[in-house]
C-alpha cells in the first residue's frame, strides 16, 4: 500500500498516539481535552496524504528541499499555521511542539513499515514527499508560533510603557512643584536637576517605545497636522537638547520660509531626535548645525555633525529599530534604546517626506528630510 494511502486509512490511529504523546507534555497539556490535544493533527495528516499524490518532476523536488517551491500546498499551510498559533496559546514552547511533529513522522513511517510485506523503491519515493510534507507544516507553524511570540512580547512592552508613564508624570511634577516651592541650594539642587533631566529622558525612551510597538502592531504613526512654523520648533528642540549642558551650543540657519502644515509634536520629536543623535555622535557639540530652507512646495531640514563616520554597511539599516551606532558597539556608554532614529523615519514617512543621510570623515554626518508644506 502507498504511503498516502495509508494515511489516509489509518488517520484516525495514527492521530491517536499523536494525542497520547501530547498528553506527555507538561504543564501545558495537563489541562487541555482530547479536542485540543488532537488539534489540527488530522487536517495537516490529510492535506499531506494529498499532496502526495500530486506530480512532482525531480527540479520541483529540489526546489522544494530547499524551500522554494513549488507552489506551497493552502490547506497543509493553513493547518500547520492554526496548529502553532494554538500551541502558543495554551502554553507549549517552541521545543515542545516541534517535538509533536518529530513523533508524528516517526509514528507514520513506523506504522506503514510494519504494514508492507516487501518494499520497493516507490515506497522509499513516498516516504520523501511525506517528510517534505510534514517538513512544510513544521515551518508554518513554527513561523505562526514565532508570530504569535512577537504580539505577545509587543502587547507587553505596550502594557509596560502606558504603566510606566503614571509614575515618571508623578516625579516630573513633584520635582517641578519642589523646584518653584522650595529654595534649594548646593547638593541638594544640583539632586533634584538630576532628577528632572533623568525623568525627562525616560520619558522620551517610554515614548519612543511605545511607537515601536506600534508600528509593530501594524499601526502607522498617526499625525494631526496644522499650521506650524519649523523654526520656531528647531530653536525649542536645541533648547530642550541643551537644557543642563552649557557645552551645548548648536548652530540653526533659516534660509526662506519654513512654514508649513504638519504634526506640531511629532515635528518636535523629529527635532530632538535628529539633534539629540548629532550631539551624542558628534565630536564637538558647538560644530553641530541645524538648517532650514524654504523651497516652493517643500521645506528641507539638515542636520550636521562632525566625529566619527557611520560604516557604509550600517547606512542601510540605521533607521532600523533597535540599532546602534558603531560607537556605542566600541563599549561607549548609552541611555538610548536604539530608536531615535527610527522614530524620525517613522514621523517622516507619516509626513509624506523622504530622509536621506550621508556620512564620511571628510564632510562629516548629514541628515536631510525634505517635507511637503502641505500633507
Amino acid at each position: 500500500m502507498r504511503l498516502s494511502e495509508f494515511i489516509a486509512l489509518n488517520v484516525n490511529r495514527i492521530v491517536d498516539e499523536w494525542e497520547q504523546f501530547a498528553k506527555t507534555i507538561t504543564p501545558a497539556a495537563q489541562s487541555m481535552d482530547s479536542v485540543s490535544l488532537r488539534d489540527h493533527a488530522k487536517s495537516i495528516l490529510l492535506a499531506a496524504a494529498r499532496d502526495m499524490t500530486k506530480p512532482q518532476t525531480p527540479s520541483e523536488q529540489a526546489a522544494k528541499a530547499r524551500g522554494e517551491g513549488p507552489e506551497k500546498t493552502p490547506s497543509l499551510d493553513e493547518a500547520g499555521a492554526s496548529h502553532g498559533e494554538l500551541r502558543h496559546n495554551v502554553g507549549f514552547d517552541l521545543v515542545q511542539m516541534t517535538s509533536e511533529f518529530r513523533h508524528l513522522r516517526a509514528t507514520v513511517i513506523r506504522l506503514w513499515v510494519d504494514s508492507l510485506d516487501s518494499p520497493n523503491l516507490a515506497y522509499f519515493q513516498d516516504m520523501i514527499r511525506f517528510n517534505e510534507a510534514i517538513d512544510e507544516a513544521l515551518a508554518e507553524s513554527t513561523a505562526a508560533y514565532a508570530e504569535q511570540v512577537n504580539r505577545s512580547r509587543d502587547i507587553f512592552l505596550a502594557i509596560l510603557g502606558h504603566d510606566l508613564r503614571a509614575p515618571l508624570q508623578a516625579v516630573s511634577m513633584s520635582t517641578e512643584l519642589l523646584m518653584r516651592k522650595t529654595t534649594l541650594e548646593g547638593d541638594a539642587l544640583a539632586c533634584a536637576s538630576h532628577i528632572q533631566r533623568g525623568t525627562r529622558h525616560m520619558a522620551v525612551m517610554v515614548s519612543d517605545l511605545l511607537e515601536l510597538v506600534r508600528s509593530r502592531l501594524g499601526r502607522s504613526l498617526p499625525i494631526e497636522p496644522a499650521p506650524m512654523d519649523m523654526a520656531e520648533a528647531a530653536h525649542a528642540a536645541i533648547a530642550e537638547a541643551c537644557a543642563g549642558n552649557p557645552e551645548c551650543d548648536p548652530t540653526l540657519q533659516v534660509l526662506g520660509d519654513a512654514r508649513g502644515n504638519w504634526d506640531p509634536g511629532r515635528i518636535a520629536q523629529m527635532l530632538q531626535n535628529l539633534i539629540g543623535n548629532a550631539l551624542q555622535h558628534g565630536s564637538n557639540k558647538r560644530d553641530v548645525i541645524v538648517t532650514l530652507k524654504g523651497e516652493p512646495l517643500s521645506v528641507r531640514l539638515t542636520v550636521h555633525n562632525y566625529g566619527i563616520p557611520i560604516p557604509e554597511d550600517a547606512i542601510a539599516t540605521i533607521f532600523d529599530p533597535l540599532v546602534r551606532n558603531a560607537g556605542e558597539e566600541l563599549g561607549q556608554p548609552s541611555t538610548s534604546l536604539g530608536l531615535g532614529l527610527f522614530i524620525v523615519k517613522e514621523v517622516v514617512d507619516a509626513h509624506k517626506g523622504t530622509i536621506e543621510v550621508s556620512s564620511n570623515e571628510e564632510d562629516g554626518t548629514r541628515f536631510t528630510v525634505v517635507l511637503p508644506r502641505k500633507v
